[in-house]
């Protein structure tokens, strides 16, 4: 690949070591073409931010960092670069680094990495567990401001969360359900991508108090880890659907919704409703095809501009106040649906 940036910059843009970066640009053995991908998009992005770095002033340097399905972090890449036509008068460079699936050792080596080579501020995507959070505070004594996008890490040193109101939205799931269960409650399938995602975590706990409530007879039957990957997903939803409950509806939290439907066909169950989250492109063509019954949605755009205006301000004044900003929900069905 030609390319006239420094090895060690393409890797720090890509998420990758070096000699992996030099295989790949060289054309050498042993480098899959997912690593290709990652080398070929990097140089694109730095093509495309330096073009913009020519005319402007001083540079500053946001890190994206997000463990979600590809549908998922596609979206956050937009978002990112619409966000950055908004702020036309500062020079920033973003780096990217996208994983389906990110282990707590993964995501602890990515923000070592970016503590390392330097960063005016993080938008993180990760798990709740102890080591990430002792990461944050790390990367805060080092004036790194780090900013949680739509899974939140309250009580660690996060100068702040941009995103879906969760339990907002668990709320709105609740009311948005019950208008078709039977009076007797019925059963509903959740499913969430992963445990320690606190964002669904919080969707699920207030989906849970509220239809309840509404439908006192209403029974849940959870299922969990599958990440949002298509085939993590069938595996766990074998578990819980083998025993023969009859699905009344589902609300999925974490994704993989075309894997949902079809192991769902599978059982012979059709439920009445079915509410999932994130208008990406597999949930608009499922909305479109009258598969799903409601997507909630939010203004990723609008996160990440206010993420990225609190980021460069701090750098500006050197001094990162901390500030919440919750996006509310918007229901979207087959009648609204965004053409």
């Amino acid at each position: 690949m030609a390319h006239q940036f420094p090895i060690k910059e393409i890797a720090r843009q890509a998420g990758l070591g070096t000699a992996t970066v030099d295989r790949a640009l060289n054309n050498r053995a042993n480098v899959s073409p997912q690593t290709r991908n990652r080398v070929a998009a990097a140089l694109r992005e730095l093509k495309a931010q330096e073009a913009q770095l020519v005319a402007k002033g001083r540079r500053f340097f946001l890190d994206v960092l997000a463990e979600a399905p590809q549908r998922f972090s596609r979206e956050i890449r937009v978002a990112a670069e619409a966000a950055l036509n908004a702020v036309p008068s500062a020079a920033i460079r973003v780096r990217f680094q996208f994983q389906e699936v990110m282990t707590e050792d993964e995501t602890v080596a990515a923000l070592a990495r970016i503590a390392k080579r330097g960063s005016h501020g993080i938008c993180l995507k990760a798990r709740d567990t102890r080591a990430v959070r002792d990461m944050i505070d790390r990367l805060a004594r080092a004036n790194i401001p780090v900013f949680t996008l739509v899974t939140d890490l309250p009580g660690s040193a996060r100068k702040g969360y941009f995103g879906l109101d969760n339990a907002q939205a668990g709320r709105t799931a609740a009311y948005l359900l019950a208008q078709s269960l039977p009076d007797t409650g019925g059963t509903v399938l959740t499913s969430r991508s992963n445990d320690c995602f606190r964002g669904e975590t919080d969707r699920f706990t207030a989906f849970r108090s509220l239809v309840e409530t509404l439908k006192p007879g209403t029974q849940l039957l959870d299922t969990s880890g599958g990440a949002g990957m298509t085939a993590a997903t069938a595996r766990n939803l074998d578990a819980v659907l083998s025993g023969g409950r009859q699905i009344s509806a589902v609300y999925s939290m974490g994704g993989g919704n075309a894997a949902i439907l079809r192991k769902l066909a599978e059982y012979g169950q059709h439920p009445t409703a079915f509410v999932a989250h994130d208008l990406d492109r597999e949930n608009s063509r499922l909305l479109s095809m009258g598969a799903i019954s409601y997507v909630l949605h939010h203004d990723l755009e609008k996160d990440m501009r206010t993420l990225f205006g609190m980021a460069l301000g701090g750098a500006e004044s050197r001094s990162v106040e901390e500030c919440t900003a919750s996006s509310d929900v918007q229901v979207i069905s087959p009648y609204n649906l965004p053409r």
